[in-house]
């Protein structure tokens, strides 16, 4: 009796067949760095490299799926289409099968643990993430935007995910909190975000192009990008997707030609919250204590009225 406890206890490590020529295919298609896509993982570029090259054919399936992950993908899409994982060598050996005296009471302990994990999977489910850009309405030539995303994750957890955001055409990224993962694109900025409950702010500043023209209207766009059992889930980013280029500082948000009161703590508050990312705290304290800015297109500059 003993022996039977101490082996059904055992629970088997779920491993699958991964195709490693395409994972290095769509890695590469996508101009991922192995260094990145083993860092989502957690395992050392060596074990990335292994499987690509089908040292290590099969894999622990939570493994696969963080890869499917960072590759932006279902895991269907790098599973291998031919053969099993009990046909070529494995990542970790598969448990030896129970005697057939045992066979029953392993089939019903299997049965039963398949019905607990699919209701705990069912009650667990995390619901979409709600993702909300929040963006001045006015950006003047050749200044620096203050971006902010905030992401609602649900109260109880979850898997990590992947923030995208596509910038405007000419735009420079400048920096971000947290740090954008990887190198920033002159499109694309992206961020990948570990598992976590409540709610968290990605800041991140761009500067526009010296020679845009005012009156010009810009778009921005993004999507959060979630892996899990049903497959990679994209949700788009909401809230404001557009700013107008104008002779307008970016904290006054009525475009009035002054920054007043009621826009002064908002903007302090703003920019405590993403020191170290490139807002110029002075020039609004000195358009706030003076009696109004215009703007010197010329120069690229605002000039405050005394």
């Amino acid at each position: 009796m003993d022996n039977l406890a101490e082996h059904s206890d055992r629970t088997p490590t779920p491993i699958v067949a991964i195709d490693g020529a395409t994972i290095r295919r769509i890695r590469e298609a996508k101009r991922l760095t192995q260094l990145y896509v083993a860092s989502v993982v957690g395992v050392t570029t060596d074990t990335i490299s292994r499987w690509e090259n089908n040292r290590y054919p099969s894999v622990k399936r939570d493994n696969a799926e963080k890869l499917a992950q960072a590759l932006e993908v279902s895991l269907e899409d790098i599973l291998r289409r031919e053969g099993t994982a009990e046909d070529v060598p494995a990542e970790i050996p598969p448990p030896e099968p129970p005697p057939r005296r045992r066979l029953g009471v392993a089939a019903i302990l299997l049965l039963a643990g398949a019905a607990i994990l699919g209701i705990v999977l069912f009650r667990g489910a995390a619901p979409g993430l709600k993702a909300e850009r929040t963006l001045p309405p006015y950006s003047a030539p050749g200044q620096i935007l203050p971006v902010q995303v905030k992401v609602e994750r649900p109260a109880e957890g979850g898997s990590g995910f992947i923030l995208k955001e596509r910038i405007p055409a000419g735009w420079r990224f400048v920096s971000a909190n947290p740090p954008v993962t990887g190198e920033a694109g002159t499109r694309e900025i992206k961020w990948l975000i570990p598992p976590g409950a409540g709610a968290m702010t990605i800041s991140y500043t761009l500067l526009s192009p010296r020679g845009i023209p005012l009156k010009t209207a810009v778009d921005f766009g993004g999507e959060v990008v979630r892996s899990g059992e049903g497959g990679t889930r994209r949700e788009p980013v909401g809230g404001a997707a557009r700013v107008t280029v104008a002779g307008i500082h970016w904290a006054d948000v009525n475009g009035d030609g002054r920054i007043d009161d009621n826009e002064i703590m908002p903007a302090y508050y703003l920019t405590e919250e993403m020191k170290g990312l490139g807002l110029d705290w002075k020039t609004v304290e000195s358009i706030w204590t003076g009696a109004g800015y215009t703007w010197n297109d010329t120069l690229k500059t605002f000039e405050v009225v005394r």
